[in-house]
């Protein structure tokens, strides 16, 4: 995994405190949630939605956590290049930021699902979530 998180250039404003993560799956979509001021993630109900089923509950959840900021994993192949599940996964984080108004920080989530297997997660998605969501904390100043 990289020591360089956050790969969006936009600065994380300090008053952003909570945020959900996600694992983007065209099936599942792991999510996590956690706060700056801990630096740790919990593991949420993965959700087991497509289409317009999966933003209902992405709604559902972000009414619930209330997040001053989404986290977006982006996996990448182990050169940095990037795949098509790369573009799915940018494509929700625009989706993300048109329908919820709020800002995305995508990471960089290469191994997430491996390190989430070899932990013995019972839900790999959530924890990816969560391994994702605390990369970026960890990469916050």
């Amino acid at each position: 995994m990289s020591d360089s998180a956050a790969s969006s250039s936009v600065p994380v404003p300090s008053h952003f405190q909570t945020f959900l993560a996600f694992d983007f799956g065209l099936k599942r979509t792991g999510v996590a949630s956690g706060n700056r001021l801990l630096r740790t993630a919990t593991p949420q109900a993965t959700i087991k939605a497509e289409g317009d089923a999966r933003f209902a509950q992405v709604e559902a959840r972000i009414k619930e956590w209330q997040p001053d900021a989404l986290v977006i994993g982006v996996p990448y192949h182990p050169d940095g290049a990037p795949h098509e599940n790369t573009r799915r996964a940018q494509k929700f984080a625009r989706q993300l930021r048109g329908r919820f108004n709020l800002q995305v920080f995508e990471v960089d989530e290469r191994y997430s699902t491996t390190e989430a297997l070899a932990s013995g997660a019972k839900d790999a998605d959530a924890a990816s979530a969560c391994i994702i969501l605390e990369q970026f904390l960890r990469s916050l100043q």
